[in-house]
């Protein structure tokens, strides 16, 4: 949690530095600053900040790797393992969107983003398919089955030193999100938008979810219901695709 205020802060420094950020607001042209802000928001990197934030907070709560951090911080020390999972979850980003962000030097955009709009399409049908059949069958009201399976693929494992538990927590969520439809939605999100506004919310929101893992994920883990996280996901998927549709691969 330290770690993840220090990171926050030095972001903050660094924004504010770049913008000339003062008592007078940006550029001394605003003296809220919410101008600044609000253009900020509406702007291309901060279209996909949004996109990135949100998709990662649909996909991410309840998922193997938030499962991972939970467990391994009923056992050892949280900062440790906040340490290790946060930083496994950003090398994954930042690998993901520079795949994402190299894709349109090879191919065309107007064929990465429409390629963007079929992946989003396919997952968010999938996940509302899933989430449907689940109702059908009354399931998935509880935590989902991948937490019995890293609780059990963990029950062996006895961790000593801060350092080996940060290193076991990177290594084991970094191959768990190898992948995954996150990162499999974040190289697509990229080639289709602005890719360091999705970084830095793929980055955010991962950091949310292993904040919340490792603090109460044990408890938060038994109550998320499966299904509506697929649905939640699979709604946002399907949202990202139509406005790739309608706003088209020159937006």
């Amino acid at each position: 949690m330290v770690g993840a205020a220090l990171f926050a802060s030095a972001a903050a420094s660094e924004v504010l530095a770049a913008t000339n950020f003062n008592a007078t607001g940006p550029l001394g042209h605003d003296p809220t600053g919410l101008a600044y802000l609000r253009e900020t928001y509406n702007s291309p990197r901060g279209e996909a900040f949004g996109n990135s934030f949100a998709m990662i907070i649909v996909t991410e709560l309840g998922d193997k790797t938030f499962f991972i951090a939970a467990l391994l911080a009923m056992r050892n020390s949280r900062r440790a393992v906040f340490a290790g999972a946060a930083l496994g979850l950003w090398l994954m980003t930042v690998l993901s969107a520079g795949i994402g962000l190299v894709l349109p030097t090879f191919l065309p955009k107007v064929y990465t983003h429409y390629a963007a709009v079929v992946l989003f399409a396919f997952f968010g049908t999938r996940q509302l398919y899933d989430c449907l059949q689940m109702v059908r069958r009354g399931e998935g009201q509880g935590a989902s089955d991948e937490l019995a399976e890293v609780e059990s693929s963990l029950k062996e494992k006895e961790f000593r030193s801060r350092s080996a538990v940060a290193m076991q927590a990177l290594t084991l969520t970094f191959l768990a999100e190898w992948g995954d439809r996150s990162q499999i939605a974040t190289i697509a999100l990229s080639a289709a938008k602005e890719a360091v506004g999705v970084t830095l919310g793929g980055i955010a929101g991962h950091s949310c979810c292993t904040c919340l893992a490792v603090v109460g994920g044990r408890v938060l883990a038994t109550r998320i219901s499966e299904r509506a996280v697929l649905g939640a996901g699979g709604a946002l998927f399907l949202a990202f695709a139509i406005h790739g549709v309608i706003v088209g691969p020159e937006a």
